[in-house]
């Protein structure tokens, strides 16, 4: 599992711009978005490796943005295992455009069973309303 690595491509589209989802208020790729898109490869990424009835949550992510994307540019954003202790699995996430890299940092997922882990979500709403 350590040094596996996956990438997903995303256009950067109108619905993925800064000023659309509140970030800024310029029409470049929002860095949400590109979180997003560095979370979906972990998350693609480590799913290949899980059992059945497991998923994962991401819990930490830690990103500098360093260049911008304009409106239609296609962005790749990577996940490269680096390193797992019991159900906690740790990432170095990057991104990159056209013209080079535009963010990088790491990120944290755990292992969980999805049915305990939604029962415990829902029990916590139950306990709220």
């Amino acid at each position: 599992m350590i040094g596996k690595t996956k990438e997903i491509s995303v256009t950067v589209d109108r619905e993925k711009l800064a000023c659309t989802v509140g970030s800024g208020s310029l029409e470049v790729f929002a860095t949400p978005m590109m979180i997003a898109a560095m979370e979906q490869a972990a998350c693609t990424l480590l799913q290949e490796f899980l059992e059945e009835g497991q998923t994962s949550v991401g819990t930490m992510m830690h990103v500098a943005h360093s260049a911008a994307t304009p409106l239609g540019m296609q962005v790749t954003a990577a996940a490269t295992i680096t390193a797992q202790e019991g159900r906690k699995v740790e990432f170095e996430v990057s991104a990159r455009d056209a013209c080079g890299e535009i963010g990088r940092g790491t990120h944290t997922r755990f292992i969980v069973d999805a049915a305990k882990f939604l029962s415990k979500t829902n029990a916590k709403r139950e306990a709220a309303e």
